[in-house]
């Protein structure tokens, strides 16, 4: 069995364990610093969405991948200034957590492409040093992205401190969840919740994950 067929049997696992269906979780592999190689690997067995968090890096993959019908999401941090590549080379951005983010993107989506799916990062545990918005800005930036005439609104990312109490993910998962149902009950395109990664898939799976990011599981170990 392949990485990709182990994780692929480790989300079925967690779904039937949960009494939910593999096929409504959507697995993103997490190709950040990982060679082109491992990437054609995955590709060839069957992968088609990748995560990168380097905007840069990500677009010399997508001009050496061009050939592929792959599907590209940005799971980083944004800095203003590279909103624009964002914006014209992305399928997905799931780390928008600011209004000045929201308006960049939308304007600098290109005439013609389809809207810019965007995924609103929560900051669950109040931890300044990485990305997201506290859940109390939720709604305020949910309304900006809605007014946004390039953009729609899929959901939730969140990228929780490392737990290693399997009771103390699902529970920061599951408050998560809770967010996320609140958010779908106001935004009816609301339909991603992007939590869990290869330390704790099984736990946001059985919290209502709609798309789990693994990159070490699938890839092996990146490279010095």
């Amino acid at each position: 069995m392949n990485r990709l067929e182990q994780v692929q049997a480790r989300i079925r696992s967690a779904a039937e364990g949960a009494g939910r269906s593999a096929r409504d979780i959507v697995l993103l592999a997490v190709s950040k610093k990982q060679p082109l190689e491992r990437i054609r690997a995955l590709i060839v067995a069957g992968q088609r969405r990748f995560g990168e968090n380097y905007v840069d890096e990500a677009l010399d993959k997508m001009t050496c991948l061009a050939d592929d019908a792959l599907e590209w999401h940005f799971i980083g941090p944004i800095q203003s200034n590279k909103t624009r590549a964002l914006a014209e080379s992305f399928d997905w951005v799931q780390s928008v957590d600011r209004i000045k983010v929201v308006r960049r993107l939308s304007k600098q989506r290109p005439a013609g492409m389809v809207p810019l799916n965007v995924l609103i990062q929560v900051d669950l545990d109040d931890e300044p040093q990485k990305a997201g918005c506290i859940a109390a800005d939720i709604e305020d930036l949910a309304a900006a992205i809605d007014a946004a005439p390039n953009l729609v609104l899929r959901g939730l990312m969140a990228i929780p401190a490392p737990r290693t109490d399997p009771a103390e993910q699902t529970a920061v998962f599951a408050r998560l969840h809770g967010l996320y149902q609140e958010l779908a009950e106001r935004h009816p395109s609301v339909d991603t919740l992007s939590a869990g990664m290869s330390a704790d898939l099984e736990a946001a799976v059985a919290a209502g994950s709609t798309m789990v990011r693994v990159g070490t599981d699938l890839f092996g170990p990146r490279p010095d």
